[in-house]
């Protein structure tokens, strides 16, 4: 049995206008996507300056400072005091060691890191890393054989 076939190539002329249009209309999505209110609180981590920011074996509990010296932990917002009493419940919950990283902004100043040390060493941590962001060019980390 045989079928009829309606399909033709197309010979006709393109238009441009259609796609002028969705580019145009990407544009403005993109455009307006960058005005948008992002909630949160903005924290500029210093570059790895060595280039050798290796990973953390073991459990990790993370606290993030501003450069006003705020202390966030787990999307909460602590005081001194009270962020060492929390760290010191996460030790001791944890059957290992823990360690602490410190992802504090780059403006932030010397006295207001070393007091956030200082917090982690009163809660019982003895093991702190500081974030910091990855080198654009980077590559990954070969780990040594043991």
């Amino acid at each position: 049995m045989k079928f009829p076939r309606n399909a033709r190539m197309f010979k006709g002329h393109l238009d441009a206008a259609p796609i002028a249009s969705v580019l145009f209309c990407l544009l403005i999505f993109v455009m307006l996507g960058t005005l948008v209110y992002t909630p949160g609180v903005t924290i500029n981590l210093p570059p790895d300056a060595l280039g050798d920011s290796p990973g953390v074996d073991g459990p990790v509990v993370s606290i993030a400072v501003d450069k006003a010296g705020q202390y966030y932990f787990e999307n909460q917002v602590y005081r001194g005091t009270d962020l060492e009493k929390r760290l010191a419940d996460e030790v001791q919950k944890s059957s290992t060691p823990l360690t602490l990283v410190i992802e504090a902004d780059k403006d932030l100043s010397l006295e207001k890191f070393g007091a956030a040390l200082k917090l982690g060493k009163a809660a019982g941590i003895t093991s702190f890393k500081q974030a910091v962001l990855p080198g654009i060019f980077d590559a990954p980390h070969q780990q040594k054989p043991r």
